[in-house]
């Protein structure tokens, strides 16, 4: 890369920073809106293929036995359509997430045109034929490469184009769920793990205006209904506790099938990647008509709960359906995310505690919806390990904003409880996955970057002289930022918890090695 072509316009950026900031909110808003229409017609391409796929299937149980063999001749037809897709343009895979995580620091490339149009066409045909696969994976990436797209038309530097990926991934989770604040939230947070002002206002720009856009057109009702939820009784906040360890032990163990599922693919059954997505969607036209509650994202189970006896071997039925199903979909890596059936396994998962309960006579059963909302919040720490997104998203997605503290209460027992057994965060080990395969979309081509990190407190950087600490090498620091003060970074400037720094490299891995010295505790 000339030299020329990225630096000198970041340099510039960074010399002039309240005209960069500003500039980047005005383009958050015009991603949002970009973002917003086309994650809308996802959606509703959704809506239509989900109520086309139980109209048929109501006519093929009335139906005869050359109907019912021609729509599985269809499946296995369409079974490799997205192989083909999938194999055409491999980061359009999955939920997606993964790749934008690894855009954002740097160590992927995503060829965003050809991601945009495989995962709207294949989310679309995968989702719609029952696969338990949700939306908000792809409307993340959707989102991303939305931004991506407009910061290429525009001609913005690099690390420009990282925070308004960053803004396109807040309004895809925003427009998919209807929650803009979880849609920041989960940007910074999980994506690009920092909350500076400079990301924080394109992020929350976009995620408002795909929210705005969103509910023009779908409405303004959460995308869970559960009516006016009690309040949660303080002499109950024992049940977070439960809630919160059966949470972390079920995430875990469903972190730990997700993965394993290249082990069973990998059979010689499955030698022709065709056979893989074929063989999930077989899998969908049988639970068809046995289990049709398993199918698809699995927001209307949620919504359909309140209406359904109270049976313990009915939501144990669910529950495992479920999860099996839901590693056989996420397994065979067409598009689609497992974000919503984890909400979903989050929600059997808390029916099944609350019923439980309800029988032992330890609870009234008045209370159980609030269980369901708690175990989803719980769940989704236990699994991706970022209990203020799970926190922030569950109120937002529920209309629960006065469970704040037994949400809270619930992820954080989820997430040490996770963590003293063991488990990582699924979104950290499938980049890492990610990366070990390599393929085109691995950087390592020696480009130059420049990337903000923050110093935390307690990291090797903090309070030390910059002269003093060992950087790697291929790295340059160019800039800090304390506060409104902007610093020449010579050796006698002492680095403190809460400085924002620039640094330059053409290496990512020099780039991850800066972040942990910088980021990390010092142990």
């Amino acid at each position: 890369m000339h030299i020329r072509g990225q630096l000198v316009p970041t340099i510039r950026q960074l010399s002039h920073w309240p005209r960069f900031r500003l500039r980047l909110f005005f383009e958050g808003t015009l991603v949002g809106i970009v973002s917003g229409l086309i994650i809308s017609f996802f959606r509703w391409a959704l809506e239509q293929g989900t109520a086309l796929r139980i109209s048929v299937y109501t006519v093929l149980q009335q139906g005869g036995l050359p109907e019912n063999i021609a729509w599985f001749l269809l499946l296995i037809a369409a079974g490799y359509l997205l192989h083909r897709t999938v194999v055409y343009e491999p980061d359009a895979g999955g939920s997606g997430i993964p790749q934008v995580k690894g855009v954002i620091s740097g160590v992927i490339r995503m060829r965003w045109l050809r991601i945009l149009w495989v995962k709207l066409f294949s989310g679309v045909l995968g989702i719609g034929l029952g696969l338990s696969l949700g939306r908000e994976g792809p409307s993340i990436q959707i989102g991303a490469v939305t931004a991506q797209g407009i910061s290429r038309f525009f001609g913005r530097t690099r690390m420009e184009e990282r925070y308004l990926i960053t803004a396109g991934a807040s309004a895809g989770l925003a427009a998919a769920f209807n929650a803009p604040l979880a849609g920041v939230i989960f940007a910074l947070e999980e994506l690009h793990r920092n909350f500076s002002g400079v990301v924080l206002a394109p992020a929350m720009a976009a995620a408002l205006m795909a929210t705005m856009v969103c509910r023009f057109i779908f409405g303004k009702d959460s995308i869970f209904q559960f009516g006016m939820l009690p309040h949660f009784p303080l002499r109950y906040m024992w049940i977070a506790l439960i809630v919160g360890l059966v949470a972390a032990f079920l995430g875990q163990l469903f972190n730990k099938g997700l993965l394993s599922m290249s082990k069973f693919y990998g059979t010689d059954f499955f030698r022709s990647g065709w056979t893989r997505v074929s063989f999930a969607l077989v899998t969908a036209g049988v639970l068809g008509y046995i289990l049709p509650d398993v199918l698809g994202g699995g927001n209307d189970l949620i919504n359909r709960m309140h209406e359904m006896p109270l049976s313990l071997g009915l939501f144990l039925l669910l529950l495992i359906g479920k999860y099996l199903f839901t590693f056989i979909s996420y397994g065979c890596g067409v598009p689609g995310g497992f974000f919503l059936p984890m909400l979903v396994l989050g929600a059997l998962s808390g029916s099944v505690v609350g019923i439980c309960l309800i029988q032992l006579g330890l609870m009234e059963p008045a209370y159980l919806s609030n269980i369901v909302v708690i175990s989803m919040a719980a769940f989704f720490t236990a699994s991706v390990h970022s209990p203020i997104t799970g926190t922030i998203l569950i109120m937002e997605m529920t209309n629960s904003y006065d469970h704040l503290l037994v949400l809270c209460t619930a992820s954080l027992i989820a997430l040490i409880a996770a963590k003293l057994g063991g488990g990582e965060p699924i979104y950290d080990v499938l980049l890492q996955r990610l990366l070990k395969k390599g393929g085109p979309s691995a950087i390592d081509d020696g480009e130059r970057n420049i990337f903000e990190l923050t110093v935390a407190s307690g990291s090797r950087a903090d309070g030390r002289f910059i002269g003093h600490i060992e950087w790697p090498g291929h790295v340059a620091l160019i800039d800090v930022k304390r506060g409104h003060e902007e610093i020449v970074p010579d050796n006698k400037v002492r680095l403190q918890a809460g400085d924002y720094i620039y640094i330059l490299t053409d290496s990512p891995g020099a780039a991850e090695a800066v972040r942990s010295l910088v980021e990390e505790e010092n142990a």
